[in-house]
């Protein structure tokens, strides 16, 4: 799992990396030099990287990482407790619930319906009201009413239809555009350029009206933020945070579920707040991350049990941050088995990312691939030790995921999950010989391979895979990802790529890792290196729009929760990267957010 910054696109088979006469078949054949040529593609490098040895003799000099020791040992994992988990708590939360039911039913007018949805939703509430905010979606969708002279619900009214795969034309927001694109009494339309800024994010490919809208409500609200004023006066500190917060990364973007603690107490201070949603927030909070710590302590007994970190010290062991993606990617409490699965995948990506980066010879890492590929326990005998321990985890724990799929659900799921780790080690490997080669490849060769080996192909086909006491799991969906045909996926997957990108390639490049998109950038074009970032964000908010435009098409072949994981696959990692390294560098950030979300519960 790519998480510090290493790897990211997928490579077709019929690509020609622009390695001279080196094919992808060459690259995957032992090679007994001791070095490979070093390879510039232009006399105005940015970036050079020297050519490294990759002889496998087991005495050579192995390459350190340095990275930071794991903070969150088994000890304290196994000492979490939860005074949230009682059966009062239990009727309590029952009793709240049925009085917001109950606010569905009295809710009266096109604005309170729709602040009543955008609230429980952000107070982290929906998973318990999906078919209440259906039924008053379709009531707004059929009766046709708009407001046209109310921005702020107008364009919450577009964000939420958008949001829940309703047809909505961007056309519904032309008038309002236009009014404050000529700036006609913009002072009064502060909170309407908010909720107007969140509704932009929204958009499909070719939507300018849109992107006009995104570009003139970011430049007026920072001018708001700036001068602290409006028409009515100051503005309060709670929208003053609430303006800061999205320009920084929009709602559309955020992780839902690490914005409810957040949402909570600005919502607590806000006039119109209703006590029983506060409350029953706070409870619910509490009660969901009572299941996590029981999801954590499965996870962390079986990476105590496989002892990894014991034999492989050079790798990273952060199975707390790989639960924290998790509960990102998918955090409502029924999905815990998609979380235990998927967080056993993520932590042995992190160690294998750690043999192809860090570890491993170039000849090691070849017949490391092949013996992935070939998916055969015959194989181990031609791995070196420390690789026969990674290939032999490797090999149980999916095995073990096919084989309770084919029995739960009656379809026999290993050939694409076996697939998708050899796509993933080939990936690996392509990276591998760029770095032992010294080779810069294009931001297209790159990112053509880097959507693969960042791995969310990967833990979206294992996730979904997953989701069988809940969905039904299709062959055409696998079918679908097996040929890595999901535009969904893959636009989901370049955020990924390129937010990790932005976050590590410093690092990486101060210890001389393989070029990652921001340097291939510099290399092929000669661009600063605050050009080139300019150019990831711009290749970020591309994916996005990508990712919106390929929804409708989406529905027609996965369920909505797989979607959701895949939307929060993309947020998970802007979240996780949004101040640093969040997985492999515990800094103050990351403690604070992994207390915040799994520790410490909300004060009731």
């Amino acid at each position: 799992m790519a998480f510090h910054g290493h790897h990211h696109l997928f490579i077709q088979p019929q690509t020609v990396l622009r390695l001279k006469s080196l094919t992808p078949a060459l690259l995957l054949q032992t090679q007994h030099s001791s070095t490979v040529p070093n390879i510039r593609r232009s006399s105005h490098a940015c970036y050079v990287v020297s050519p490294r040895t990759t002889n496998s003799d087991p005495q050579l000099a192995r390459r350190s990482a340095n990275y930071h020791p794991n903070i969150w040992d088994s000890e304290f994992v196994e000492s979490l407790t939860s005074d949230y988990k009682s059966k009062i708590c239990t009727e309590r939360a029952e009793k709240l619930k049925e009085n917001v039911r109950g606010m569905f039913d009295g809710a009266s007018g096109l604005p309170y319906s729709l602040k009543l949805i955008d609230t429980i939703q952000r107070l982290g509430l929906d998973y318990h009201f999906h078919d209440e905010i259906k039924s008053a979606l379709d009531k707004i969708y059929t009766s046709g009413k708009d407001y046209q002279n109310d921005l702020t619900m107008e364009a919450l009214k577009f964000r939420l239809f958008r949001q829940h795969g309703y047809e909505i034309s961007q056309d519904v927001l032309k008038s309002a555009v236009e009014e404050i694109n000529q700036h006609k009494g913009m002072a009064k339309y502060f909170e309407g350029l908010l909720s107007l800024y969140e509704a932009s994010f929204y958009a499909y490919e070719g939507e300018e009206l849109l992107n006009e809208a995104q570009k003139f409500t970011s430049k007026h609200l920072k001018n708001c933020l700036k001068e602290g004023t409006d028409s009515r006066g100051s503005l309060s500190n709670i929208f003053k945070e609430d303006i800061s917060h999205s320009l920084e990364l929009p709602l559309f973007w955020r992780v839902p579920r690490m914005e409810v603690r957040r949402y909570i107490n600005m919502y607590e201070m806000e006039p119109d707040m209703h006590p029983t949603l506060l409350e029953f927030a706070k409870l619910d909070f509490n009660m969901v991350q009572a299941t996590y710590h029981e999801e954590l302590k499965y996870a962390s007994r079986w990476w105590r049990d496989l002892a990894l970190d014991g034999s492989l010290t050079f790798a990273r062991n952060r199975l707390v941050e790989c639960f924290l993606w998790n509960i990102g990617f998918n955090s409502e409490p029924k999905f815990g088995n998609v979380r235990r699965q998927v967080t056993k995948l993520a932590n042995l990506i992190t160690v294998i990312d750690d043999v192809y980066d860090v570890y491993g010879s170039l000849d090691e890492l070849k017949i490391f691939t092949e013996a992935v590929e070939r998916w055969d326990i015959n194989t181990v005998q031609n791995l070196p030790h420390y690789m026969k321990i990674c290939f032999f985890a490797l090999y149980n724990t999916v095995n073990e995921i096919g084989y309770e799929v084919l029995r739960n659900d009656n379809l026999d799921v290993m050939p694409y999950l076996k697939k998708s780790w050899g796509d993933l080690c080939k990936a690996f490997l392509v990276e591998a010989t760029w770095y032992y080669s010294g080779y810069i490849p294009t931001l297209e060769e790159y990112t053509n391979n880097a959507w693969i080996s960042v791995t969310a192909p990967l833990l979206s086909i294992h996730a979904y895979c997953q989701l069988g006491d809940h969905e039904n799991i299709t062959k055409q969906a696998l079918e679908c990802m097996y040929n890595n045909q999901s535009d969904l996926i893959r636009s989901s997957s370049m955020i990924f790529r390129l937010a990790n990108d932005l976050a590590t390639s410093k690092d990486e490049a101060e210890r001389g890792d393989v070029a990652k998109s921001v340097h291939c950038y510099m290399h092929e074009t000669g661009a600063s290196e605050s050009i080139a970032r300019e150019h990831v964000q711009q290749l970020i908010s591309a994916s996005w729009t990508k990712m919106n435009t390929s929804l409708s098409a989406s529905r027609g072949v996965f369920p909505s929760s797989f979607i959701n994981i895949i939307q929060n696959i993309a947020r998970t990692a802007l979240y996780m990267y949004q101040y640093g390294d969040g997985h492999g560098v515990p800094n103050r950030e990351a403690k604070d957010r992994i207390m915040s979300i799994i520790v410490k519960p909300i004060i009731v």
